[in-house]
């Protein structure tokens, strides 16, 4: 076999992939970009572009049912599952197409299907070709988990990208996970006019959030008709009359719900076990994910790891934030570091949940005294005129300097109001700067200012 060498090997087309691809074109670099599937990664065909269409399809749905709240008449709404899936289909189709065609107009790039497999340091293999590179960038990203649940082999189950092939609206989908995708789809699809139950392992939802928070999630979507059931320690699968029973709670009388499909939203697992990441000499962790240090280097020589695979965050702009650090580092010297971002990330169910920075847990973690500020999204004008008043904002602050520390805004827009904390953590602007300035009225952010002219203690384990 005749080795072939190139200046740089991508493998994988996710967020991070082709822009770092086409850098190192445009660097003038000749650079072998490797994708054994479709381009575009989870976001672009099981992720953000299909959901968040299958959202606002939802979110249509039921603006139209709240009618008479706006002073119009619709008759019975009925969902077509087919046009909506064919509405989803087409919007990814587009964006797909787009980035074929970016990537086949790149310069220096050359595109090549296959898997690709490490067999030594900086040497893949594709087929029948064996290519060699001074410097490689993983992006193979990650999938839905299939944990070993009693009895989950016996059954058939969705995870997040077959949930998508639906073509009628289930009649109850039993969702096991109670964390961002598993509330996605139990809203959108609530809202289509499915039964729907959610069983998650812990006490309560989202626990990387606080506690009010997880709670006004909770109430919002039982709101709608859908239904918890927390602290599911012992899940399992039966088949059943329906399609498939799942074990919801156990003790003197097990309590089991019969579903017509269900679907696993219990994590993700990363793309690389079949990478051969030991003949590069590229380390990972016992779940799979590669270990880097805070440039996404490997511990091999040569080899970064970008996006979900490296598990340092698990969404599309901590993708390309990678992707971004990983270019400014390799190809124009600077010294760029994952310590530097703020986390930041969004819960797209309607409203949605804008997070930045801490929550409270963290915030005293750290010892530091602090202050909070909340205020009920019924107390904001362009809420109450939308006829959207469910969740709040909060926002907490350093006692001492007044720099913002984290935020979580769960009502309409937060997922976009959220961004103005953020700039304002990033950039180190104080509460009181940031209280100082005028906002356009009538918005949602407007009310940042007054939220953090009314800030309070923090009180110790509140």
């Amino acid at each position: 076999m005749v080795q072939e060498n190139f200046d740089a090997i991508v493998i994988g087309a996710g967020q991070a992939g082709p822009s770092l691809a086409a850098r190192c074109g445009e660097a003038g670099l000749r650079v072998a970009f490797i994708e054994r599937h479709l381009l575009g990664g989870t976001c672009v065909n099981t992720g953000c572009f299909p959901t968040k269409t299958l959202v606002a399809s939802a979110r249509a749905v039921h603006l139209a049912r709240r009618g008479e709240e706006f002073g119009f008449e619709t008759g019975p709404v009925r969902v077509d599952m087919r046009r909506v899936k064919a509405r989803m289909d087409g919007v990814v189709a587009a964006a797909r197409s787009g980035l074929e065609d970016w990537v086949r107009g790149m310069k220096g790039v050359e595109w090549i299907t296959g898997h690709a497999c490490f067999t030594a340091p900086r040497t893949v293999r594709v087929g029948e070709r064996e290519l060699k590179a001074d410097r490689i960038f993983i992006n193979v990203g990650a999938r839905a988990a299939r944990p070993p649940l009693n009895g989950i082999d016996n059954v058939s189950t969705l995870d997040n990208a077959s949930v998508l092939q639906l073509q009628e609206v289930p009649r109850h989908l039993v969702i096991v996970g109670g964390s961002y995708i598993g509330l996605e789809f139990a809203q959108l699809m609530r809202r289509f006019g499915a039964e729907v139950s959610v069983v998650e392992r812990s006490p309560r939802l989202l626990p990387r959030e606080d506690t009010d928070v997880a709670a006004e999630v909770q109430a919002i979507l039982e709101r709608e008709g859908v239904r918890f059931h927390l602290g599911a320690e012992c899940i399992a699968f039966a088949p059943g009359e329906a399609a498939v029973r799942v074990r919801a709670h156990c003790g003197p009388q097990d309590v089991w719900l019969e579903g017509s499909h269900v679907l696993l939203a219990m994590g993700r697992t990363p793309n690389t076990g079949d990478l051969g990441l030991e003949a590069a000499g590229i380390r990972a962790d016992a779940r799979g994910f590669i270990e880097v240090d805070d440039q996404c280097r490997t511990s091999a020589e040569g080899v970064w790891a970008v996006g979900e695979c490296n598990g340092r965050g698990a969404f599309t702009h901590t993708a390309w934030d990678d992707h971004e650090i990983v270019a400014a580092n390799v190809l124009r010297g600077e010294t760029r570091s994952l310590r530097d971002r703020v986390p930041c990330y969004a819960l797209f169910i309607d409203p949605p949940l804008g997070r930045a920075g801490m929550n409270e847990e963290q915030v005293r973690a750290t010892g530091r005294p602090a202050l909070v500020g909340k205020r009920a999204m019924r107390r904001v004008g362009r809420a109450k005129e939308s006829g959207e008043t469910q969740g709040f904002m909060k926002v907490l602050v350093d006692a001492q300097t007044r720099r913002i520390l984290g935020a979580s805004l769960l009502g309409l827009a937060g997922d976009e109001v959220v961004h103005v904390l953020l700039d304002a953590i990033v950039h180190g602007t104080t509460a009181t700067a940031l209280a100082r300035t005028m906002h356009i009225h009538p918005t949602v952010a407007e009310l940042i200012p007054t939220l953090l002219q009314e800030l309070q203690p923090l009180e110790e384990g509140a």
